[in-house]
C-alpha cells in the first residue's frame, strides 16, 4: 500500500477518500500513516475512524461492538474494553497527532519522519502521498468580508499557514501532493500580491533543488496554459450532492515519474440531488428555544398557525403526523438513494439506524420563518430572498429593512431537486442557511443530513458535542470527491 500523510486533516474527508480506494474489494491502495490536526474533537473522530479502518481490513472484519457504540447502545468504556478494539485504537493513537502545525516544526517533522520510515519510505525513490488543506479563513470571501476594515488582517498568520505545508514538502519531497483550499484563494491578495500566484510559485520551487509541476484535475492543457480558474473543482459535477467549489492542486515532483507521464482527469458524473441524499431520512420536528418552552403541542400549534396564516402559499399538504426530534440513533427505515453510485458509497446495512440525526432548537419567530421559506421554496423551486417574506416575518434588524439588504439570503432553504449549497463550518452556529425543504418539519439540517451532503458514509461517526460535530462536517473535503482524486493519483504510480 502507498503511505499517505494527512495535514490539517479535520475529521478526515480527504483521508477517507484515499483510504477507501480498493478497500471494499479487500485491495486497499493507500494507507494513512500519519494525520495531523489541532482540534481535539476532530482528532477523536480521526482516531475512531482509523480504528474502524484497521478493524475492517482485518480478517475478522468490524466487530458488532462498533455498531453498538455508534448507535449509543454501548458506552465508550465498554467499547474500548473489547480487545480487538483496544489494539486498533492503540495503533490509531500512534497515527493521529493533535498538533498545531507551525507551532513546533521539530515535533511534527519527527513524527512525519518516523511514520514514513516505519512504513518503508526511506529514500526519495519510494512512493508516498501528502494530502491536506491549510485553514482557509484568510482566503474565504466571508472571512475577508468580516475583516474588511481590519488593518491587522494582512498580518494574520492564517494567510501563511500554507508555508507549513510548503515546509513539509521542502523537507520530505513527496512524489505527489494534493492541496485543497477555498475558491476565494483566487481573488485573495496580500500586500498587493495575489495569494494564489504566490502559493503556486512557492509550491513549484520549494527549494532550489526541488521542483514540482502543478496540475489541474479537471482541465487537460499544457501547464503553462492553465488559468487559476482551471484548478477549481465543482463537487456537484462529480456525484457529490452539494455545490462545493474548491481549488485543488495536484503537485508532481519532477524526476520521480517518466517524462511522458500522462496525468488523468476527473470524469464527470450524474448530478445527485438533495432529494437523493436525504429524501428518505426519518422526518423530525425541531425543538423550541428556550428549552423550557419546548413541547410537541406548542410546536404543532406554531405549524398550524403558519398553515392558517399563509394558506395562499400554493404547496402540497401532508398529513399532520406526530414527529419527534430524533436522537443519536433513530430506529427507522431509510429509503435508498435513487443514485446507485452514491447509494453504494454511503450505505452500510450493519448500521441498522440513522445515527446523529437530531433536530436543533430554534426561536419561535425563526421556526415561523423556516416554515414560510420552505413552503415558498417548494412552490418556486428556489429559496426565497428576505424581501419575499411578509412583514410579520421580517427580522427586527436594521439590515433587514435597509435598501442594500446585505442579508438577503439570511434564511436559505435547501431545494429538493438540486444539489445543496456549500456546507461550511458556520452550520455549527445556526441553521438559517440550511433550512430543511419540508416545511412541515420546520427545522434546519441535522448532523447526519449535513454529513450525507458532504458524502460521508453512514457508518462515519463524529466525536464531540453536536456543535463540534457540525463544525467538523463543514470543514471537510467530501470523501466521495477525494476518492475520485485518489483514483487519479493511484494511476500515476502504476502507469
Amino acid at each position: 500500500m502507498i503511505p499517505v500523510i494527512d495535514l490539517f486533516a479535520g475529521p478526515g474527508g480527504l483521508n477517507e477518500g484515499f483510504s477507501r480506494l480498493g478497500e471494499d474489494g479487500n485491495s486497499p491502495v493507500f494507507e494513512t500513516v500519519g494525520s495531523f490536526e489541532m482540534e481535539s474533537s476532530a482528532c477523536s473522530t480521526l482516531r475512531l475512524r482509523s480504528a474502524f479502518r484497521r478493524l475492517k481490513r482485518a480478517p475478522e472484519g468490524v466487530p458488532q461492538d462498533y455498531y453498538r457504540f455508534i448507535r449509543g447502545e454501548m458506552s465508550w468504556e465498554a467499547f474500548e474494553a473489547n480487545p480487538r478494539v483496544a489494539r486498533a485504537l492503540k495503533e490509531a493513537r500512534n497515527e493521529v497527532h493533535q498538533i498545531e502545525l507551525g507551532v513546533n516544526r521539530e515535533e511534527s517533522d519527527v513524527k512525519i519522519s518516523e511514520a514514513l520510515h516505519e512504513n518503508g519510505v526511506s529514500a526519495l525513490t519510494e512512493p508516498w502521498v501528502l494530502i491536506g488543506g491549510p485553514p482557509c479563513q484568510a482566503y474565504s470571501l466571508a472571512g475577508r468580508s468580516r475583516r474588511a476594515n481590519d488593518a491587522e488582517f494582512e498580518k494574520d498568520k492564517k494567510h501563511f499557514l500554507y508555508r507549513e505545508y510548503l515546509h513539509i514538502i521542502a523537507t520530505f519531497a513527496p512524489p505527489v501532493f494534493v492541496m485543497e483550499n477555498v475558491k476565494g484563494l483566487l481573488s485573495s491578495t496580500n500586500s498587493g500580491e495575489r495569494m494564489f500566484d504566490m502559493i503556486k510559485s512557492d509550491l513549484e520551487h520549494p527549494t532550489p533543488e526541488l521542483e514540482y509541476e502543478i496540475h489541474s484535475l479537471t482541465v487537460d492543457a499544457d501547464l503553462d496554459r492553465l488559468k487559476p480558474t482551471d484548478y477549481i473543482i465543482r463537487a456537484e459535477e462529480y456525484g457529490v450532492p452539494q455545490k462545493r467549489h474548491r481549488v485543488i492542486l495536484l503537485g508532481i515532483r519532477k524526476g520521480f515519474f517518466t517524462d511522458n507521464l500522462r496525468v488523468g482527469k476527473l470524469e464527470k458524473r450524474e448530478v445527485v440531488r438533495l432529494r437523493d441524499a436525504i429524501g428518505g431520512m426519518p422526518r423530525l420536528r425541531s425543538g423550541i428555544s428556550p428549552a423550557r418552552l419546548d413541547n410537541p403541542a406548542d410546536w404543532e400549534a406554531i405549524r398550524s398557525e403558519m398553515t392558517s396564516a399563509f394558506g395562499d402559499v400554493d404547496r402540497p399538504t401532508r398529513a399532520s403526523d406526530a414527529l419527534d426530534r430524533g436522537s443519536r440513533s433513530v430506529e427507522a427505515p431509510v429509503a435508498p438513494s435513487l443514485d446507485a453510485t452514491y447509494n453504494a458509497w454511503i450505505t452500510d446495512s450493519r448500521v441498522r439506524a440513522v445515527i446523529q440525526h437530531e433536530a436543533r432548537s430554534h426561536m419561535v419567530e425563526d421556526l415561523k420563518r423556516y416554515w414560510f421559506a420552505a413552503a415558498r421554496a417548494e412552490m418556486d423551486a428556489v429559496s426565497p430572498k428576505l424581501r419575499h417574506f411578509p412583514p410579520a416575518l421580517q427580522p427586527n434588524h436594521k439590515n433587514a429593512s435597509s435598501e442594500s439588504r446585505p442579508f438577503e439570503d439570511r434564511f436559505r432553504v435547501q431545494v429538493w431537486d438540486k444539489p445543496s449549497t456549500t456546507v461550511v463550518s458556520h452550520i455549527a452556529k445556526d441553521g438559517h442557511y440550511y433550512i430543511h425543504p419540508d416545511a412541515d418539519q420546520m427545522r434546519s439540517l441535522t448532523v447526519r443530513e449535513a454529513a450525507r451532503l458532504q458524502s460521508f458514509p453512514d457508518n462515519y461517526f463524529f466525536m464531540g458535542n453536536r456543535t463540534q460535530q457540525y463544525h467538523q462536517v463543514g470543514n471537510a473535503v467530501p470523501p466521495l470527491l477525494a476518492n475520485q482524486i485518489a483514483q487519479v493519483v493511484a494511476r500515476l504510480f502504476v502507469s
